[in-house]
């Protein structure tokens, strides 16, 4: 149960940082509070998040006057957080095409228990 567990919490981490890398990488100038809104986050979980990402050496902070940022700076993807969120694209792509299929199967099975439960196939019982 633990190893479940770490590997579940690895996967939606890796999933955070392949969101804000997305969305960085589309609009380096929003501010800590708005990509946390886009995110659904706090801003504390965010910043975490971004400190966690500069560590790595995935996203700077870039001083930049014309940012709509107040504060003057951007953060953007350097170019080894371009090939990790390429990485991260392709694994999150996989990923969600698994559950699809999942979900899928259920939905068909869910369909058919539907279909024979109006059709009066009740196991066991006589009318």
């Amino acid at each position: 149960m633990g190893s479940f567990m770490q590997s579940r919490q690895a996967k939606t981490q890796e999933d955070t940082y392949f969101r804000v890398l997305r969305i960085l990488h589309e609009n380096p100038d929003l501010t800590q509070r708005e990509l946390a809104e886009q995110l659904g986050v706090s801003v504390g979980g965010l910043n975490y998040c971004l400190k966690a990402l500069m560590d790595k050496g995935w996203v700077k902070m870039q001083n930049f006057a014309n940012s709509k940022n107040k504060f003057g700076y951007v953060y953007v993807l350097t170019p080894r957080g371009i090939s990790q969120k390429a990485a991260l694209t392709s694994r999150f792509l996989k990923r969600k095409m698994e559950e699809y299929e999942l979900l899928k199967a259920e939905i068909m099975a869910l369909k058919q228990e539907v279909k024979d439960e109006q059709d009066g196939d009740f196991q066991g019982v006589t009318q």
